[in-house]
């Protein structure tokens, strides 16, 4: 990796922290908070959340015909989700020891909370809840998915890739077969130090 490409990394990952602290003001600005690691809202603000929610037969009767018709065809990918979580979560925890990966926490994919939105009916509520679902399953699978890659073949493509995992841009660079078998080793290396970090 070149210097540069280090430089941008680094001025990433602090914009990242700037995003999240802005994200942290807006969510004290809306007065949500955690109390026991729960979240709490103030009393005044959970009434008037509960006075926005829509009923759930207007809700219904209220909605367009043919996005009512593709639900089924969303609700359907609940069969191939949980294949792949099972697969993700078998294949992780059989094949990370042996290579020395670090393992992922999978709970910190998995966020559940909008359920505790007053202004949601029901069926938004489990609407929201297999969102959750997919999107964090997904994300749970590409950090899987993406630290393999690391340790079987940490090269970067020769074309643009849109949508790269973070770890991507640590990759070797494409024909630099000089130093591919040094970064390899780097690059398994770094992914067993994860693991003594993270205490595993």
């Amino acid at each position: 990796m070149t210097p540069q490409i280090a430089d941008l990394m680094g001025r990433i990952r602090v914009l990242e922290s700037e995003l999240d602290a802005e994200l942290a003001k807006r969510a004290a600005e809306l007065r949500i908070g955690l109390e026991h690691g729960r979240i709490a809202f103030e009393a005044e603000l959970l009434r008037r959340h509960r006075a926005l929610r829509q009923k759930l037969l207007p809700y219904l009767f209220g909605a367009d015909p043919l996005v009512m018709l593709t639900a089924p065809v969303i609700y359907a990918g609940i069969v191939p989700f949980l294949l792949l979580d099972l697969f993700v979560s078998v294949f992780q925890a059989v094949c990370f020891p042996i290579y020395g990966i670090a393992k992922i926490k999978r709970a910190d994919y998995f966020v559940f909370d909008r359920h505790h939105l007053a202004y949601l009916n029901g069926l938004e509520k489990l609407n929201c809840a297999y969102c959750s679902y997919a999107n964090g399953l997904i994300a749970y699978a590409r950090e899987i998915a993406s630290r393999t890659e690391q340790y079987w073949c940490p090269i970067k493509h020769a074309r643009r890739l849109v949508g790269a995992h973070a770890r991507y841009a640590a990759f070797d660079d494409y024909g630099d077969g000089e130093n591919y078998q040094a970064r390899l080793a780097e690059l398994r290396k770094s992914l067993s130090q994860e693991s003594l970090a993270k205490g595993e």
